[in-house]
């Protein structure tokens, strides 16, 4: 005959559980389910009675009575590479780790690099049994998953902002402030000939710096040069092409606003390759304020933004959205700050 063994959780039935507590079996399921219609004294007992016997619910039949997963999926429609090579994205996957974890829920993580791992994944998420909602990030063009999702009646909210026209929930850094900020610096310091190296122009955060960039210039009253910007995609390899061709086209420029730290750390290669010294010939500031500002000689000014904080308002923002049950559009935007640092002359410190 078989005979459980002692610390064996998986071998605990609620039935025991309901028997220790001395409630019903329905009780339980109750507190187990998180019903608030339990009272704090019963609540109580039946948790002690759980930690006491290592009682584990059944995942798949709480899921069923609370037609809860517990867990949100984040799509990032870029390749492996770039995701784990970004410290961006590492930094808001943490953000959403924590968020998550204080409630006790788990994160499911999808990507997809092409059309077709798009339509797999969107499969996936919309089959209403994996995740409770979904955190996109790094959309391209007129992009509609977002519309696509919440049209089935999945939560979803926009890392950055969305695409043109989706009534999506969506939280994002100052995109516009701190790339304005990071170019007006420059000019401030005496710098006539301003480049720019651009993210992707179709996702709205390439977008919206590059703006950024032009606003400054115009403010200052310098003139727009189209030679004067290149596009980098967001990584090491394309800033280091983008300042080859930059300095190819316009020997004279003095400075370089970046609109990420990768593609800055790959257009100081390129000015050092070409003899340039950083900052005496060629100021340069970043966009992200990552580890990689600290790493880079001289040390990177960099714009600074709350990847992680970025990540717990993702959170925050989706398990508001599915606790509504609403089609409120909710926008976050949080602050971003300048930091100086030597690459565009100022002192030599490190992270404030």
């Amino acid at each position: 005959m078989a005979t459980k063994q002692s610390g064996n959780n998986r071998g605990v039935t609620m039935d025991e559980v309901a028997k220790a507590a001395g409630v019903s079996q329905a009780t339980v399921s109750r507190v187990v389910n998180g019903n608030p219609r339990v009272n704090s004294a019963t609540k109580r007992s039946v948790e002690r009675a759980i930690d006491r016997l290592g009682f584990v619910p059944n995942g798949a039949a709480r899921t069923l009575v609370t037609r809860r997963s517990d867990s949100i999926g984040v799509l990032i429609t870029e390749p492996t590479g770039r995701i784990f090579g970004d410290p961006f994205f590492a930094e808001v996957l943490r953000g959403i780790g924590v968020g998550l974890a204080a409630r006790q829920m788990h994160l499911v993580l999808v990507m997809s690099h092409s059309a077709e791992e798009e339509r797999w994944a969107e499969r996936y998420l919309m089959s209403g049994s994996h995740v409770d909602g979904v955190i996109l990030f790094s959309l391209h063009g007129d992009d509609r998953l977002p519309e696509h999702l919440q049209s089935q009646g999945i939560p979803v909210v926009v890392g950055g902002e969305p695409p043109h026209g989706a009534r999506v929930s969506y939280v994002d850094n100052d995109n516009h402030g701190g790339a304005f900020a990071a170019v007006k610096h420059l000019i401030d310091r005496g710098r006539t000939r301003v480049a720019t190296i651009t993210g992707p122009l179709d996702m709205p955060a390439g977008i919206t710096r590059r703006r950024a960039y032009r606003d400054a210039l115009k403010a200052a009253g310098l003139e727009l040069d189209p030679d004067l910007e290149e596009s980098g995609g967001f990584t090491r390899e394309g800033g280091e092409q983008s300042m080859e061709a930059l300095l190819e086209r316009c020997p004279d420029l003095d400075a370089v606003f970046a609109a990420s730290d990768l593609m800055a750390a790959g257009a100081l290669s390129a000015l050092y390759a070409a003899g340039r010294r950083v900052p005496e010939d060629v100021a340069i500031v970043g966009f992200d304020d990552s580890i990689i500002a600290l790493s880079t000689q001289p040390p990177l000014s960099s714009v600074r933004q709350s990847m992680e904080v970025m990540g717990r308002e993702l959170v925050s923002v989706l398990i508001q959205t599915i606790e509504a049950r609403d089609h409120v559009v909710r926008r976050v935007v949080l602050e971003t700050e300048l930091i100086v640092r030597q690459s565009s002359g100022g002192p030599p410190t490190g992270r404030d």
